[in-house]
């Protein structure tokens, strides 16, 4: 059993019957699976009152908020990223291995590296479609189906800059009281990003139909585009096709 059906078994108990229905039908199958815990409707936000400086060039960003595939699925479609990559941050790099990730005891969160140019999307823009659409920045170590650790809500701050900006984003919309509930999202500040196996790359784009995919993530994707239409991009920038080229 490799790893996508790994995690399919845990998530998905009725894949194989899952995977013979048609669209509409798989949506309805897993919904039945799990009501209470599903996919969440976007919140519209402000934007943040602190952002960084615009330059030219190239940054990174560090986010975990649940299934990598998601958010790594949701930052690939936003204009000015040129690369999300799904790995795994926190930890150290000998339990960069998704079986062991999937333990919770190794530090690691299913995180997304970002590489985007902030004279085209800023980091305040990213933490915004980070906080309304990617996830719920108000569960603590889960997020829909998924518990442990490894699902936590982390911003992964690469600079004093980026954590100033992300803590006062955040306190601002405690502030403003937009989600009905406190944000549990934690700030790590110097960990190391290790990408996560290649079956999970791009797994959102490759897996259209898949049941977790059609509930939990495309809603995202929609979210994104009807939320943000001018950072919204239709092409999504994927990793193993620029690995390729």
């Amino acid at each position: 059993m490799n790893g996508i059906d790994k995690k399919a078994a845990r998530r998905s108990p009725f894949r194989g019957a899952l995977a013979a229905l048609g669209l509409a039908a798989v949506a309805a199958a897993v919904l039945w699976q799990s009501p209470a815990r599903s996919a969440e409707d976007a919140v519209v936000i402000p934007p943040p009152a602190m952002d960084e400086k615009a330059t030219s060039g190239s940054e990174k960003a560090i986010f975990a908020g649940g299934c990598f595939w998601g958010v790594q699925g949701v930052f690939q479609h936003v204009k000015g990223v040129s690369k999300a990559v799904s790995g795994y941050t926190g930890g150290s790099p000998e339990n960069a291995v998704y079986e062991v990730v999937g333990s919770g005891r190794t530090g690691h969160a299913e995180s997304v590296e970002i590489t985007y140019d902030p004279s085209k999307v800023t980091y305040g823009q990213l933490l915004q479609v980070y906080f309304s659409v990617a996830h719920n920045p108000t569960q603590l170590n889960y997020q829909g189906p998924d518990s442990g650790t490894q699902y936590r809500s982390t911003i992964f701050a690469e600079n004093e800059e980026q954590k100033k900006v992300a803590a006062s984003y955040i306190a601002q919309l405690d502030k403003a009281k937009v989600f009905g509930k406190p944000i549990v999202t934690t700030l790590e500040t110097g960990k190391t990003f290790y990408p996560a196996e290649d079956y999970h790359q791009d797994f959102l784009t490759l897996n259209p139909t898949y049941p977790y995919i059609v509930y939990n993530d495309l809603p995202k994707i929609e979210n994104l585009k009807s939320l943000f239409p001018q950072l919204y991009s239709e092409k999504p920038v994927l990793v193993l096709a620029s690995s390729k080229s």
